[in-house]
């Protein structure tokens, strides 16, 4: 298996067990708060949902960059 798609792998459960941590930790939070997006209010949802959302999707995008940015050695 190549070093990448490992990579991949871990990355996905990793981030996918954060999640279902996110969604049960998040059963009694009272704060609510919206989201505008591109002029257009979401519904109200736990302040802490969309900042664990937010964090998780940013290490989604932070383990995917580097593997399809990879550098290619260049022979001299």
């Amino acid at each position: 298996m190549s070093e990448a798609f490992k990579r991949l792998i871990f990355s996905i459960t990793f981030n996918s067990c954060l999640f279902l941590l996110l969604i049960i930790g998040i059963q009694n939070s009272s704060s609510k708060g919206k989201v505008n997006l591109f002029k257009q209010e979401t519904i109200s949802l736990p302040i802490s949902f969309i900042v664990g959302v937010s964090f998780i999707s940013g290490s989604i995008t932070g383990s995917f960059l580097p593997i399809f940015f990879k550098n290619k050695k260049v022979d001299s």
